[in-house]
């Protein structure tokens, strides 16, 4: 009984502890997203009068785009100067605006689109396909709305001042908000008048049994536009008729912001009848298939992912699908893929990144991906709509991914310094595509901090009189002496060169592939390693911008690398346009180098093995001081980044020698009747031994 006692007032506590901490995280998160919506507003409402709100500006502003009257103003047409996009019906509804003061309105506008977010991601986050537990529940709709507020659509949105946000409200309210059908089929078919293409959602309607939705959507959009035609009878024809359901308005349809399938085969090349023809035949097999997907998940009870693969259609077959319209691809990220734990986060993942990111941060600049990173949004649209294999509700993976397995966990050595109880090995190789997701991003992310981290010409000179003062004093200020010294070896000079400027990414991305194939566990161990150096890089680079050898004026040191730069001109060198020329304490050139040579050495099985990999620290080294590019403190500095980084990780997640979990005896395959061997399973082929 005293232990019954004891282990319901335990439970008790740890409830009550779990709901407090639950409570606690709540809190933040709501904290965060109110952070955004202030921050998105001000940022709106701080730019230039020119550069605010430009659409709504160039519809309703007394002097508006070209020094002339908004459109919203004249007296002619709506689509007479080429600016305004919207439906007659838009028009019909913004033309009251047209009264209002411009800061006032402005402020409205702004605010109004913030609530309208908030509002949407209470509704998305309320509409999520269950069962959810109830933590889930409870963050999920602080998570929502920072998702939406960070947003490539949203930010565009509050930006140009456009409408694109109210048909997606107007749907999710319709489709999960309002009681009965017939009020649903009015919020719709208003979307609808507002967007044309919002219409794809009567066929989702009608196919799942909400008919009388169905035809209320019909019905509302059929009398808006009937009322505007009869209103507005020019504009109506130019819009529905002369430009086919709008299409050709606006911007060049051609151009990166129309993420459509009538703009990526503009973009290729493709015009005429050619184009118009494969366009409609594409637009028709997205259709059946995107909308038959939708069917079916929403019956299977997942309406929100039904909602947000019919808005993915809709995206992909409009004739222009600007970027303050792909919000239904968000959306999208609320359908569960794969069976395993370690791949359950592979879809979101991947749709905030393109939903957040611009395509040249996801992709590396190379001609070749060009197509493809131009076309991002558009891709994953269509990905949604036609071809991810989200699961259903009925599969025994839907809440209950097979689980990951994790090393035993291994004593801390301090106890002042105990391990981190979420930081757990994982032995099991992570998900391809997830990785290089967070690779490009992070090396995209280090880019720009690197890019920014500059104090100055003047500032950066001064470090580097005190570094060459500091290795004066202690007799290791080499560098000229070996910078010189190469000028009379051509082809050591060459070599020097070539490495400096070949094996730097490389030879690091070598080391993660043969790790990630053969060493899963050691790939973790290593990745997280490298991963916290270039971090205490990019702190360096930030407090402490220092002038290499080659940039110091009055030294006499060669640029071997870049040649003869003119250091009296503030703006020297092509380089100085593409990277910072100042980033070089400490050495992340050596750092990278040095991590390989240790990660090998410690991994590789053969002693050779391992003598050749210490060899390419050695050889860098020896070249960045060579070239004038580093001085020597910047290669201690970056081998001090390098082993704070495996310090971390051994203080997080312990030794690297991890305990493997006791595996199962593996059973006899059989091929055509006949009995094979067993061999020993893959799952702990990477754990250290």
């Amino acid at each position: 009984m005293a232990n019954a006692e004891h282990g319901g007032r335990g439970s008790t506590v740890d409830s009550g502890s779990a709901d407090t901490r639950m409570g606690a995280a709540r809190v933040v998160l709501w904290l965060v997203a109110a952070v955004l919506a202030i921050r998105q507003m001000a940022r709106v409402l701080r730019l230039p009068p020119g550069e605010r709100l430009t659409d709504l500006e160039t519809w309703t502003g007394a002097n508006g785009a070209d020094g002339v009257n908004g459109v919203l103003h004249v007296k002619g047409s709506l689509y007479d100067q080429d600016h305004f996009t919207g439906t007659p019906f838009a028009g019909l509804v913004l033309k009251p605006l047209t009264h209002s003061a411009e800061q006032a309105l402005g402020v409205a506008w702004t605010f109004s689109t913030l609530l309208f977010v908030a509002v949407l991601g209470v509704v998305a986050a309320r509409a999520l396909p269950g069962p959810i537990s109830r933590r889930s529940s409870l963050v999920a709709a602080p998570v929502a709305i920072s998702l939406l507020m960070v947003s490539l659509p949203v930010r565009n949105a509050l930006t140009t001042g456009q409408t694109s946000i109210i048909p997606v409200l107007l749907v999710l309210l319709g489709c999960f908000a309002v009681r009965g059908e017939r009020a649903c089929g009015v919020l719709i078919g208003v979307g609808a008048a507002l967007q044309p293409t919002v219409l794809l959602f009567v066929p989702l309607l009608w196919l799942t049994g909400r008919r009388r939705a169905a035809i209320s959507t019909t019905a509302t959009f059929a009398a808006a536009t009937v009322l505007t035609w009869a209103l507005m009878p020019h504009d109506s024809w130019t819009y529905w008729v002369h430009h086919v359901a709008g299409a050709g308005l606006g911007a060049r349809p051609d151009g990166l912001a129309n993420q459509s399938l009538h703009g990526a085969l503009l973009r290729i090349g493709l015009e005429g009848p050619l184009e118009i023809g494969l366009f409609l035949v594409l637009a028709v097999a997205v259709i059946v298939l995107g909308l038959r997907r939708a069917v079916r998940y929403a019956r299977d009870g997942q309406l929100l992912l039904a909602v947000a693969l019919t808005g993915c259609v809709a995206v992909t077959v409009s004739p222009t699908a600007w970027q303050h319209q792909l919000l239904w691809v968000l959306l999208a990220m609320v359908g569960r893929v794969g069976t395993k734990a370690r791949d359950r986060l592979v879809w979101p993942a991947l749709v905030i990144l393109v939903m957040t990111l611009p395509g040249a941060v996801l992709l590396p600049n190379m001609p070749v991906l060009y197509p493809l990173r131009d076309n991002v949004p558009l891709l994953t649209a269509l990905l949604a709509a036609c071809l991810v294999p989200f699961l259903p509700r009925t599969s025994e993976h839907f809440r209950r991914p097979v689980p990951t397995t994790y090393a035993e966990p291994a004593p801390a050595r301090w106890a002042r310094v105990p391990l981190l109880p979420f930081w757990r090995r994982v032995l099991s190789r992570p998900n391809l595509l997830l990785e290089l997701l967070v690779i490009r991003v992070g090396y995209s992310a280090y880019s720009h901090i690197r890019l920014e981290a500059t104090a100055g010409r003047e500032t950066a000179e001064a470090h580097g009189r005190t570094i060459a003062s500091i290795e004066r004093a202690l007799h290791i200020d080499i560098e000229r002496w070996a910078n010189h010294s190469i000028q009379h070896a051509k082809w050591l000079e060459s070599f020097f060169n070539f490495y400096y400027e070949s094996f730097h990414f490389v030879v690091p991305l070598t080391v993660l592939g043969v790790l990630y194939v053969r060493r899963p566990a050691d790939y973790r161990w290593a990745r997280a390693a490298l991963g916290f150096a270039t971090v205490l890089g990019l702190v360096g680079f930030w407090f402490f911008p220092l002038a290499p050898p080659r940039l110091m004026p009055g030294m006499d040191f060669i640029d071997t690398v870049h040649g003869p730069q003119d250091l009296a001109n503030p703006d020297y060198g092509a380089m100085t346009q593409v990277t910072n020329q100042y980033a070089a304490m400490p050495s992340l050139h050596f750092g990278w180098s040095l991590w390989c040579g240790i990660v090998i050495a410690v991994v590789a099985p053969k002693l050779w093995m391992k003598a050749l990999g210490m060899l390419h620290p050695l050889f860098t080294v020896c070249a960045i001081i060579a070239t004038a590019n580093h001085w020597v403190l910047d290669a201690i500095g970056g081998a001090t980044v390098v082993g704070a980084g495996f310090a971390l990780v051994h203080v997080l997640a312990g030794p690297r020698g991890v305990q493997l979990p006791e595996l199962p005896a593996p059973r006899a395959a059989t091929w055509g009747g006949n009995a094979m061997p067993a061999g020993r399973t893959g799952s702990g082929s990477g754990a250290s031994k």
